[in-house]
């Protein structure tokens, strides 16, 4: 029923999660993986949450066994913090792993997109394009959850495009943790505005082919995100 505990002074808030979510004929700590990691990040699972184990897997109906394993993998991701003899939390954003996460982040995407801009194709472009039409139409629409869906399809792409499997392996191990930052920080209006127009700068210059600009462009935009976080962070600690 509800997976989640918060920390003390502060009342639970129900979560329901569908039942028999988990298929048998999958890895069950995969798919646990797969399903904490999507309640993190869309913040079903609060940020400083405590997961007790024995109701988190009545609710996913899988043993404690997997569901421990699955912990570990994402606590190795950044997005759960264990405790010894306590029960795990949903790892908190602070300000300081914020700015190393957005440096990292940005160096990988700089690289990427100086790369992607030699080598996307024809048809990756056209597909980029399609999808910075229907995100701005998201935009336009303010629905959030499309919107940030498209966004990092779009980041990973870009990635992808640069046909460098180290580049892409150091993305996707700091996926999850971008996730959850970038949502967080499209809270702000303002900071949704900037981004639209910074990936539509982006595209054009993978279109010129321009690989410093491109990679310098994804560099800012990441660090704009980063910055528009940090900043949020502090007006909620206020």
């Amino acid at each position: 029923m509800d997976p989640v505990r918060r920390p003390r002074g502060r009342p639970r808030k129900p979560v329901l999660l569908e039942p028999a979510a988990l298929s048998p004929r999958r890895g069950l700590h995969d798919q646990a993986v797969e399903r904490l990691r999507a309640l993190i990040v869309a913040g079903t699972l609060p940020a400083g949450s405590a997961l007790v184990e024995t109701e988190l897997s009545a609710a996913l109906g899988i043993s404690r066994t997997p569901l421990r394993e699955a912990l570990k993998l994402l606590a190795v991701e950044g997005l759960v913090e264990l405790r010894p003899n306590r029960s795990p939390l949903v790892a908190e954003l602070r300000p300081d792993a914020v700015t190393e996460l957005f440096e990292a982040i940005a160096a990988i995407e700089r690289a990427a997109a100086e790369l992607a801009a030699l080598r996307i194709t024809p048809a990756e472009l056209d597909r980029l394009r399609r999808l910075q039409a229907e995100m701005e139409a998201h935009h336009a629409a303010g629905a959030l959850a499309p919107y940030f869906a498209l966004n990092q399809q779009i980041h990973a792409l870009i990635v992808a495009c640069a046909r460098n499997a180290p580049l892409r392996e150091a993305h996707e191990a700091l996926h999850a943790r971008a996730e959850i930052a970038r949502r967080r920080a499209l809270d702000s209006r303002a900071r949704w505005d900037e981004s639209v127009a910074e990936h539509r700068a982006i595209l054009e210059a993978l279109y010129a082919r321009d690989a410093a600009g491109a990679g310098r462009l994804l560099a800012d935009h990441v660090g704009h995100t980063g910055t528009a976080l940090i900043a949020g962070l502090a007006r909620h600690a206020a």
